[in-house]
């Protein structure tokens, strides 16, 4: 359920970081996101647009932090300087957000995770109708597997009765997709404000739909830490911990690290919680993830090739 961070202004670090350190940074931040279905199956009681609220509620005073260090204060110049783009972006990821948790309460976290995965597939397609982005021959055949997975696996969740949960994650995949592209076309050199206003267009969301619904937002005080620590630590943290790792790692590379997620997230609430994985996910899923390194695959050459008029000594070693 993430969004892999394009761009990011950090914080002047004051050391250069090896590779090494900055694959463990991205290993560590898809830790992290992992555990996002495991705390939502926690609060099985409390309603999407709630978890919405207070999870964006988390997140919010870490962005203004750190879009703070970054800007020496000038926080409200940052979210200016996104314009119309960001404010696009951010409608993006209210979708994105809402759409994964109810996801993850609708249907397996297996399927929901998986079905994020499509998310790039998505951004080039919408890359292309919208921006004219070239999408290369073995994209498209990535796509177009990535589809037959998808099928196979939403078919499951029609024959389960959760086929809402898995047209809500692939929802959330779009919702990436539009708050990507919507970075490419305004060419963003931060995108960090765009994602703090996607977490304030969350709240407002979230407070919306619970008084259309004639539902409080104070719900108890457990359910609130609980939300709001996912949005603080495992979605914020996770992000910020990405962006620092693909300062130093391709995003190729970075995008097959972050795969930990996928791979975890079953993980844990099979172990905690006893919950399995069908056969049709299995099935799906393990054709959308070929699709995924197939793609992944796709942009390192891309990478090396645009790098070949240089000498080969040039190199660097995540490039090999």
């Amino acid at each position: 359920q993430t969004c892999a961070p394009a761009s990011l202004s950090l914080p002047h670090t004051g050391a250069a970081m090896s590779y090494l350190s900055g694959a463990i940074l991205i290993i560590l931040a898809g830790v992290l996101w992992s555990t996002q279905g495991l705390f939502i199956r926690l609060i099985p009681d409390t309603g999407s647009w709630a978890i919405l609220f207070w999870r964006s509620a988390g997140m919010l005073p870490v962005l203004a932090l750190w879009i703070g260090l970054a800007s020496r204060g000038s926080i409200l110049s940052e979210i200016r300087a996104v314009g119309w783009a960001g404010v696009l972006g951010g409608l993006g990821l209210v979708m994105a957000f809402s759409g994964a948790i109810y996801a993850f309460q609708a249907t397996s976290v297996a399927n929901a995770v998986l079905l994020f995965a499509a998310s790039p597939f998505f951004a080039a397609i919408l890359g292309r109708v919208l921006l004219g982005e070239a999408v290369s021959p073995l994209t498209w055949f990535a796509i177009i597997l990535a589809a037959l997975g998808i099928l196979v696996m939403v078919g499951g969740g029609l024959a389960g009765g959760a086929l809402d949960g898995n047209i809500a994650a692939l929802a959330s995949a779009l919702g990436f997709a539009v708050f990507t592209v919507t970075l490419r076309w305004s060419k963003l050199a931060n995108m960090l404000p765009a994602v703090a206003l996607g977490g304030l267009f969350s709240m407002i969301a979230g407070a919306i739909a619970l008084a259309i619904l004639g539902k409080v937002v104070l719900i108890p005080l457990p359910e609130i830490a609980i939300s709001a620590l996912m949005g603080a630590v495992t979605l914020t943290g996770g992000m910020l911990l990405y962006t620092l790792g693909s300062k130093v790692v391709p995003a190729a590379q970075a995008t097959l690290l972050s795969l930990v997620e996928v791979l975890l997230a079953p993980f844990w609430v099979w172990v905690l919680l006893d919950e399995t994985v069908s056969r049709g996910t299995l099935t799906g899923g393990a054709v959308l993830l070929a699709a995924v390194l197939l793609n992944a695959y796709g942009g390192r050459i891309q990478r090396v090739q645009r790098a070949r008029p240089l000498s080969v000594s040039r190199l660097h070693p995540e490039d090999i």
